[in-house]
């Protein structure tokens, strides 16, 4: 488990493990590819971030992961996969949010991408990507480089080093 401050100064813990918080959380993260690149979306108010949000009522937080991608990007899950959870306390309410990573083979346009501009295609993530004022403050604590390190472990992106 990783533990860790976020921009607002909020604790946050983050595991690998399954349900390591919560068995029915009630957010949604999702990391997304297309075609060899980062699928994210650019929020009206937050900036570019990976697609996410809220379990709606009689929905598992699969289904909402999906729903989420294809609201705010237009993307079409096909492989969806359990990377962890993570908890984010503040003084005013605790935030459980699954985090997944999904394969998207096609990209629809929509009407409507409700609170987002809708997708965004990045071949590379900065490195530096607090010091981007573009990208959201989701992107910027540590609960993305722990989840690229995850994911190259499990052999979902290449170790670093190698092309992605």
């Amino acid at each position: 488990m990783y533990t860790f401050k976020d921009s607002y100064q909020n604790q946050v813990f983050l595991s690998f493990n399954k349900h390591a918080f919560s068995k029915n959380p009630k957010h949604v993260w999702v990391v997304c590819r297309f075609e060899g690149q980062w699928l994210l979306t650019d929020h009206s108010t937050r900036g570019m971030e990976f697609p996410g949000g809220k379990v709606e009522q009689g929905e598992t937080p699969a289904e909402a992961a999906r729903r989420e991608v294809m609201e705010e990007t237009g993307g079409v899950v096909t492989g969806l996969h359990y990377l962890g959870q993570y908890k984010v306390c503040s003084r005013q309410r605790i935030i459980i949010k699954n985090i997944y990573f999904a394969s998207i083979p096609e990209i629809k346009k929509r009407d409507d991408y409700l609170e987002t501009k809708g997708p965004v295609l990045v071949r590379e993530l900065p490195k530096d990507i607090k010091n981007h004022e573009e990208y959201s403050f989701i992107m910027k604590d540590d609960v993305l480089q722990h989840v690229l390190t995850e994911m190259r472990r499990q052999g979902i992106l290449p170790q670093k080093g190698t092309s992605s």
